[in-house]
């Protein structure tokens, strides 16, 4: 089974990102059936067409609070929800079997995790895999994450994981996060961060499409995807999670 260390990642990605917009060098999920995304402003889907030419965040006028989308967990299943709570939710939200849940604990976090396979879990998407994280000291609902890859569906293609990318990279534009928070088509180690957004609370979602990368003409680095995780995200800058108290070691 694969182990889940989400949390870690979803800190880094958001310190790499927090500095504001990187270059992207060319960075372009490669790709048969389309040319790769433009990197687009926040408050707009990307234009298919050209190289990834840069990451951009938004410098829109911050909306009021009342009209931000709020991130409060994914589905039926809400942030703060025990794992009895969270087995229901699955149960209501995808007809989940009790023994179709898998449990998996993370040793060096001492988290626990939900996990569930998820055929089409996006329409024509393949099938995912879900994974519920609750915290360390709270033992509450602190993430919730997807992932699809050759490891969650066989028949899954790199074309496939970058279709799935753009589709909710464009659903994810038009949901109303706070315009200072969005991110787009930001490059990181090992991948592409297709879209970064909060809400008021400062919860966020966060779109990684992950792969290899090859130099291409031009220095043009290309991008094969071999998976696309998605995140919703109680607190990233501070998750619950185990650490050791300062002055131990």
């Amino acid at each position: 089974m694969r182990k889940i260390y989400l949390i870690p990642a979803v800190v880094g990605l958001l310190t790499s990102i927090a500095a504001g917009p990187l270059a992207a060098q060319g960075a372009v999920p490669k790709q048969k059936a389309a040319p790769a995304p433009k990197a687009a402003a926040a408050g707009a889907p990307a234009a298919a067409g050209t190289s990834v030419a840069a990451g951009a965040n938004s410098a829109e006028t911050p909306a009021a609070d009342d009209k931000i989308k709020a991130i409060d967990g994914f589905r039926s299943a809400k942030f703060g929800m025990n794992e009895a709570d969270v087995r229901a939710a699955m149960t209501k939200d995808f007809n989940a079997k009790p023994d179709a849940i898998k449990s998996q604990d993370n040793a060096s976090e001492l988290t626990h995790s939900l996990l569930y396979s998820a055929p089409d879990l996006l329409p024509n998407g393949g099938t995912a895999e879900l994974s519920y994280v609750f915290g360390y000291k709270s033992k509450s609902l602190i993430q919730v994450g997807a992932v699809w890859s050759k490891g969650t569906d066989a028949a899954i293609t790199p074309e496939k994981l970058f279709s799935n990318a753009n589709i909710l990279r464009a659903h994810f534009m038009g949901e109303g996060f706070k315009p200072d928070s969005i991110a787009v088509n930001m490059p990181v180690a090992g991948g592409i961060v297709m879209f970064r957004g909060s809400d008021a609370k400062d919860r966020s979602v966060i779109l990684l499409l992950q792969g290899t990368f090859e130099n291409k003409e031009n220095n043009q680095r290309v991008l094969t995807p071999t998976s696309l995780l998605l995140f919703y995200v109680a607190d990233a800058k501070s998750p619950d999670i185990f650490k050791l108290p300062p002055g131990q070691f």
